[in-house]
């Protein structure tokens, strides 16, 4: 088990028990880097805040234990739709203080690395929080010939260290340049300071590529045995945040990368062209493009720089981290017309906060891995262990013409609380792929189907493992309950095991079999708005040998029940839609259109006869199978929302179009939970067609019900 978190559940244990404040310490921000739309107290301290790139904000503290934090944005109504704080595996949840809704608080076990925003909204403009939370105290300035200190406050310089060199940036030093590593060895760059790139590149053109000194928040040619601890990287400019080049025994600790581009592309986070044996440890990355890659070599786009061979890339260890991105892959191990090899890279012990939507030609996904176009090489011992998926894309998507792709392993793969938006591929020379308790909420994908995975090309069928010794997974007693109600939770056995709750409240347990009351009807992300709220339940279970394993279910408590509606005459299967033509880019008003087709289909499909540019309604009823709080999933395109009794319950977010020359827009993702009586409700789903072809999906889940596709059997319509 990995170090951090044998930390955290220590630390969660003493949340509970210690009540005594902790010791905080922050470093000052200088006046023109501070942010103007949060303000932020950590145990009642003010603590300055400052602003990154784009429209993220970061502070970094250090403190002895647990902590209470708030956060008051300056837009009164910033936090209306909910607050998301990451990682889920957390447990952390806000509470607003009464009378002030501009407000949220929460409390942290002890040190952790957090994103905080409001539900679904992580792309390149959304408004974020990034908190570092560390351990004091921060490691001590060295002393000696080949040290430099620097000090508190802004320097407009760039770092050059020659080799044998340490730089020491003390908290609150702020260097505008770049750590140029240029052929050197034996190089430390320690402290808490803060490095923020905001170089010449071109906004609308992708230079970010360049090899060469002052073009990236830290830059290696050839370096060797080189330490960065501490160092926080903003990256504003549309350049690659860290680029390395031939460059071997680097160890990154404790980083944080925060790269925002309002263009949204080629600002990757960490690159290796070349070279290898890298550990990158403790760190956080948010960056606007693929968080990690390896490619080889890049020296432009000629047909002649594309198709060079590159160098290998070997060694790679990246653990105990957390990884954002807005579009592009987690990471990317491959890349049209490249020639290189890969082996022995690991990811592991490590939470997706938000991967990459879309595609640019190949979907996104935890790993992209694009050869086409006569790109070959032999990449082996790839292996995902460990990893947390909060908001996701996609699981792989793996092509290679030649050869070849073998030995990829995903093992301990927990996607928390989101189905997956996209299918994954594999195709062409691929083989030894396996698929070892990757899990969906409590459900464990054991096919092709359950993935979902397309096999094709000739590559080979993955193998999915059998299902491990130790399990986590529970039981709800009742099914359907409200605010206040005592809730039984009960762990399948697993002798010897440890079981650890968290309840998505903010609140947590131990043991096999535990009682607890939800507080409200907001859920975990104080986004329930219709009488009921999801809370995010996680079941942590370890055993005596180390293995874990966990389990998740989102539980609606309920606080208000909607009544089923009663038909005067027996409905006939399936809805009724009609289809509007028209060239919108937000859902229109429907109340004031007239239809110019309209039809009966027995689930989300339409006729659209010569139109490219449509919008659709659908209208009838959903059949509910029993009393209980259920929560809707509704995926599309370019644009859709669910109705249900009158409410909205769901609506997903607005059109984003695929990179690349790419056609089309993004799966978008949207949900919302409801407590519904048994029998009929009205339902009305309503959906853009504008760039993107495809009907909306629709999936629930609820008591006795697990995540699936709303079936055709559940519509029904009256008949004209």
């Amino acid at each position: 088990m990995r170090d951090f978190r044998a930390s955290f559940l220590v630390l969660l244990a003493l949340s509970s028990a210690v009540r005594a404040a902790a010791q905080i310490q922050a470093a000052p921000v200088p006046g023109e880097m501070r942010n103007s739309f949060f303000a932020v107290t950590v145990n009642n301290q003010r603590v300055d805040v400052a602003h990154a790139a784009s429209n993220y904000e970061f502070l970094s503290f250090d403190t002895t234990g647990p902590a209470d934090i708030s956060v008051t944005a300056a837009d009164p109504h910033f936090w209306d739709s909910g607050v998301d704080i990451q990682p889920w595996r957390l447990g952390l949840r806000a509470t607003h203080p009464d009378g002030e809704p501009q407000t949220i608080r929460f409390r942290i076990p002890g040190p952790v690395k957090l994103s905080i925003s409001r539900p679904g909204d992580f792309l390149n403009q959304a408004r974020m929080l990034f908190v570092f939370a560390d351990s004091p105290p921060p490691p001590p300035p060295p002393a000696g010939p080949g040290v430099t200190i620097v000090p508190v406050g802004v320097h407009r310089e760039s770092l050059n260290p020659k080799t044998g060199d340490t730089i020491y940036l003390e908290p609150g030093a702020f260097v505008f340049g770049s750590l140029n590593l240029w052929q050197v060895e034996n190089v430390r760059v320690l402290g808490r300071g803060t490095i923020l790139y905001d170089g010449p590149q071109d906004p609308n053109a992708d230079t970010g590529w360049l090899h060469q000194p002052d073009w990236h928040c830290i830059v290696t040619d050839q370096a060797r045995n080189i330490e960065i601890d501490g160092l926080t990287c903003i990256i504003r400019s549309r350049t690659w945040s860290i680029q390395m080049k031939d460059s071997t025994g680097l160890t990154f600790d404790d980083l944080r990368v925060i790269a925002g581009d309002p263009g949204n592309a080629n600002q990757d986070g960490m690159d290796w062209l070349g070279g290898g044996d890298t550990v990158v440890n403790h760190s956080f990355f948010r960056a606007s493009d693929d968080d990690l890659a390896a490619l080889g070599n890049w020296d432009g786009y000629t047909q002649a720089a594309m198709t060079t061979p590159g160098a290998d890339v070997n060694n790679i260890l990246v653990e105990n981290s957390e990884f954002s991105t807005s579009i592009s892959n987690v990471v990317r191990l491959g890349w049209p017309q490249k020639i290189y090899n890969l082996h022995n890279f690991t990811f592991r012990d490590s939470d997706i906060l938000h991967a990459g939507i879309g595609s640019c030609g190949q979907t996104f996904g935890l790993l992209g891995l694009w050869s086409a176009n006569g790109a070959s090489g032999d990449r082996s011992a790839v292996s995902f262990e460990n990893i947390f998926l909060d908001n996701w894309y996609s699981l792989e998507q793996m092509e290679q013409e030649k050869p070849s792709l073998h030995g990829f392993q995903f093992r301990n793969i927990w996607a928390l609380d989101q189905p997956p938006l996209a299918e994954s591929t594999i195709i062409g020379d691929v083989s030894g792929v396996t698929f070892d308790n990757v899990k969906y909420g409590q459900a464990r994908v054991t096919s092709d189907a359950g993935l979902p995975l397309s096999v094709s090309g000739g590559a080979q069928q993955p193998g999915f493992a059998p299902a491990p010794a130790l399990v986590a997974a529970f039981t709800v007693d009742p099914l359907v309950f409200s605010p206040g109600r005592k809730v039984t939770l009960t762990a399948e056995d697993m002798p010897g095991a440890e079981y650890t709750w968290l309840f998505g409240d903010g609140s947590s347990a131990k043991g096999r079999r535990v009682r607890h009351r939800f507080p409200d009807a907001l859920g975990t992300e104080l986004d329930g708005k219709n009488g009921a709220g999801r809370f995010r339940v996680l079941l942590h279970v370890t055993g005596s040998a180390g293995h874990e394993d966990w389990a998740a279910q989102g539980l609606v408590a309920v606080g208000q029940f909607h009544d089923a509606v009663r038909s005067a005459s027996p409905p006939a299967p399936g809805l009724s839609w009609n289809i509007f033509p028209g060239t919108w880019t937000t859902l229109p008003d429907f109340s004031t259109l007239q239809p110019a087709f309209a039809g009966q289909s027995p689930n989300l499909i339409a006729g659209s006869p010569g139109l490219k540019q449509f919008a659709t309604s659908w209208d009838g009823f959903i059949d509910i199978p029993a009393d209980g709080g259920y929560t809707f999933h509704l995926i599309d395109r370019d644009g859709a929302r669910l109705v249900i009794d009158g409410m909205e319950v769901a609506k997903t977010g607005p059109p984003f179009g695929l990179v690349c020359g790419s056609p089309g827009n993004a799966l978008r993702y949207g949900r919302g939970s409801l407590g519904l009586r048994a029998g009929l409700h009205a339902i009305h789903i309503e959906a853009l067609n504008t760039s993107s072809d495809g009907a909306p999906r629709l999936l629930w889940d609820g008591p006795s019900t697990p995540l699936v596709e709303v079936p055709a059997a559940a519509f029904s319509h009256l008949s004209p």
